[in-house]
């Protein structure tokens, strides 16, 4: 690829929901490619199409873009009191706003012929349609207003007939795109459309504004989703009929969901604040979604933002689409787990806690919302440290250790058995433990201590690993799966310890 020095790119969403992983990923590539090679990232808002605006959309944006770190050097962003400004010397960065600006440039294209006045209603256009696709023709409008007179045209609009402007397109004409990631383009012409540049409501379609704006606010690369490879022919020639410099295009693979078709927002989950708020951390999210498509040619798999900033590559872009690995976003908000310091890691637990009704905090204590038990952070920190490198999103939290808190645990008796065990031989290990751990100072109520006081009991009175570790952590968790029994009885304290293993030679007897 040329060399290539301050680019000026922009993200170009439309205010339709919320902001899913596909849009993501291309303000991500958008972005490292700008700070990349020292250029210039911009957000516009392409709001034209009327039927489809959310409320609420943009602020939804903006919101995403401060939470991911990515800062725009124009554009629209949000006041600290959540109000919508501008910024930059190329705007309005919100096409509701620049209307005047394409009235101009349409009466242009009218003034040079390139483009006409159509005045076939919906029902013309349905019924031209419907029977080229019986005819086996691609569907495309006729061109039956192409060659209207100006006085024709004047009439009709004076008698209050509604009308789109479409692009006149050239015969039977190639047209070459050089996609940066795919390489050359051809289209001909007659497998083009006179596609709509004005629609009925006096808004331009997609199609006109990006053009006009990208060539206004001096884009130099368009970088979108390889649905748009389609339309490219067609904005290249709307460029030549301005006679203007189009920018370089790059269309980014799709994202594919499990059964390799284009993900969307029907897969459910798709959004933004959807893996926020299952507990995935934004530099998670962030390098896993810089991988969807992308890599360094290297084995290295955690980045930093800034580290991406660095790296980042139209070269290293793949054509195939990316599947988006569930187990592959897992293992990396991992990674990024384990990094957080426990007090850390305690802050973004807390939320997910308190909404599996586990606890809340209330000043500087924390508090059982079942058992109405008051508790000291250390306390909880301590056994939130045994769940620190076993989860994979802080929404497991809450199922991970409710059992600690428990009055009492349900479970299966005979579990508690180990399988080369008797239940009579559970019992009497069971009760040595239990003697062992009342004679166990508070002092030594450590994983250690613990660890070597019971490795030491099982080798005095001759009980195998199995037959006394296994009904320890399971009579103290009452789940087939948890932390080691040492850490847990360090967890748990001595007294819950004692009441746990008491219950379950109760039960068992």
């Amino acid at each position: 690829m040329k060399n290539i020095s301050n680019p000026r790119v922009r993200i170009a969403p439309s205010p339709t929901g919320m902001v899913h992983l596909g849009t993501l990923r291309t303000i991500l590539y958008n972005y490292l490619f700008a700070k990349h090679h020292n250029g210039k990232f911009i957000i516009r808002v392409e709001d034209t199409d009327r039927t489809r605006l959310v409320p609420g959309a943009i602020e939804n944006l903006l919101e995403a873009l401060e939470w991911a770190d990515i800062k725009t050097d124009e554009g629209p962003y949000l006041t600290s009191d959540k109000k919508i400004k501008q910024k930059g010397e190329t705007g309005p960065y919100i096409q509701s706003e620049r209307l005047d600006i394409y009235k101009q440039h349409i009466d242009d294209l009218l003034d040079k012929g390139k483009a006409y006045y159509c005045f076939c209603d919906k029902s013309r256009i349905n019924e031209l349609r419907e029977q080229q696709v019986k005819d086996k023709l691609p569907p495309k409008y006729d061109g039956k207003c192409k060659d209207l007179t100006k006085e024709e045209i004047k009439a009709l609009i004076d008698s209050g007939a509604q009308y789109v402007i479409r692009f006149k397109m050239p015969d039977n004409k190639d047209v070459i795109v050089n996609d940066l990631i795919r390489g050359e383009i051809v289209v001909n012409t007659k497998d083009l459309d006179d596609y709509v540049l004005i629609k009925s409501d006096g808004f331009p379609t997609y199609h006109f504004a990006s053009v006009v704006d990208d060539h206004l606010m001096k884009i130099t690369h368009v970088m979108r989703g390889d649905e748009w490879i389609a339309s490219t022919p067609k904005h290249v020639l709307l460029y030549e009929a301005f006679s203007w410099q189009a920018p370089e295009f790059a269309h980014l693979p799709a994202i594919l969901n499990k059964n390799k078709k284009k993900m969307s927002k029907r897969d459910g989950d798709s959004s933004v604040s959807d893996f926020v708020n299952k507990g995935y951390l934004k530099d998670a999210l962030l390098n896993f979604i810089s991988l969807l498509g992308w890599n360094a040619g290297t084995d290295q798999e955690i980045y930093t933002l800034r580290e991406l900033e660095k790296q980042f590559s139209l070269d290293n872009i793949h054509k195939a689409g990316a599947v988006f690995d569930t187990d592959k976003l897992d293992w990396i908000n991992g990674q990024y787990i384990r990094e957080l310091s426990i007090d850390e890691f305690f802050d973004y637990c807390l939320p997910y806690l308190e909404k599996d009704g586990i606890m809340k905090q209330t000043g500087e204590d924390l508090y059982l919302i079942k058992t109405k038990e008051t508790l000291k952070p250390t306390y909880v920190k301590n056994i939130l440290k045994l769940e620190q490198t076993r989860i994979k999103k802080f929404s497991e939290i809450g199922e991970a250790i409710e059992f600690f808190f428990a009055d009492d645990l349900d479970y299966d008796i005979e579990k508690l058995v180990w399988k080369k065990s008797t239940k009579e031989e559970t019992i009497e290990n069971l009760k040595k433990l239990e003697e062992l751990l009342k004679k166990t100072k508070d002092e030594l109520f450590t994983e250690e201590k613990l660890e070597s006081s019971i490795k030491e009991l099982m080798e005095q009175s001759s009980i195998d690993t199995g037959s006394l570790l296994w009904p320890m952590r399971f009579a103290l968790s009452g789940r087939e799966r948890s932390p080691g029994p040492f850490e847990l009885a360090a967890a748990l304290g001595k007294e819950k310890c004692l009441k746990r293993i008491g219950n379950a030679v109760a039960k068992m007897l």
